[in-house]
């Protein structure tokens, strides 16, 4: 809780650092400015624990969401696996957040089914570092699992600067026809639209019930200015608080800027936290 906000983190990276490429590090140790990111870590590059627990606590964060990836092309193969141990942990704090790629994982279906096997509250899909269409009909067997489960779909949504990154996958309007043909799916588009995209995903949230916006990689005090051609305040419903973490200065840091917007109470709740809950099973915030 930050200022009297429960706070869900909703996008978070806290993979074993040895299974990533450079390019990751360097980000890390660019977006992350003086936060102190690397105190979770033993001198190994795992994420210990205790450490990422008391951190995210003292940060503010009682949910945290964390995202596997598996992008060989453009910043290495987080394993789900790796994750399980922050979870038993602290199950309150820790979810897991499932991740496919096509060019990897086959049938999807079954690897879906695995990884929400194991407590994912999500299903995350990364186009851009994977390379390929979040329309791809193949796809649509995961999402078919999503439906059927209740469980969420994170993609990325914009662009990446890792090499390998594929950032025509990153159009939100590619996802047009999917949000219609599984409206009982809710699907967040991480970042928002970053780059050139953030009209489309402003209007592809305000027009379609199940499209939310989670604010990753965003500075909150830009955001005003990002979506500058809707209605701030009403687009703020649609927003799903997260950080990128470790690529930002600090949870409460960019907590506190988007205090300082001025959005109704009510709205800022919902984006701190009261969202994430209505999206993310059990999440009990």
């Amino acid at each position: 809780m930050i200022d009297g906000y429960p706070v869900v983190d909703a996008h978070v990276h806290a993979p074993r650092l040895p299974t990533l490429k450079p390019a990751w590090l360097e980000w890390a140790e660019e977006f992350s400015g003086p936060h102190p990111w690397r105190d979770a870590y033993d001198a190994d590059g795992n994420p210990v624990p205790e450490r990422l627990d008391a951190l995210f606590e003292a940060e503010g964060a009682d949910r945290v969401l964390l995202f596997s990836e598996y992008s060989p092309r453009a910043t290495g193969i987080q394993p789900i696996e790796d994750n399980l141990p922050l979870v038993r942990h602290n199950p309150t704090r820790f979810r897991l957040v499932a991740n496919v790629n096509p060019h990897l994982h086959h049938p999807l279906a079954s690897e879906v089914e695995r990884q929400l096997g194991l407590g994912a509250v999500a299903l995350k899909l990364h186009p851009v570092h994977g390379a390929f269409s979040p329309a791809d009909k193949e796809l649509y067997a995961a999402y078919r699992v999503c439906d059927e489960r209740g469980v969420p779909v994170i993609l990325h949504s914009g662009t990446s600067s890792f090499p390998g990154a594929r950032a025509t996958f990153g159009d939100p309007q590619l996802l047009l026809d999917v949000v219609e043909d599984f409206p009982g799916v809710q699907f967040v588009l991480a970042h928002g639209g970053r780059g050139w995209w953030y009209d489309v995903a402003a209007f592809l949230a305000l027009a379609k019930e199940n499209v939310w916006l989670d604010l990753a990689g965003l500075p909150p005090k830009k955001l005003p200015e990002y979506y500058a051609r809707v209605d701030f305040a009403r687009l703020a419903t649609k927003f799903v608080f997260g950080t990128d973490w470790p690529g930002v200065p600090g949870t409460a840091r960019n907590v506190r800027a988007l205090i300082g917007l001025g959005l109704p109470d009510d709205v800022l709740r919902a984006v701190l936290a009261g969202n994430a809950a209505k999206l993310f099973p059990g999440l009990g915030v």
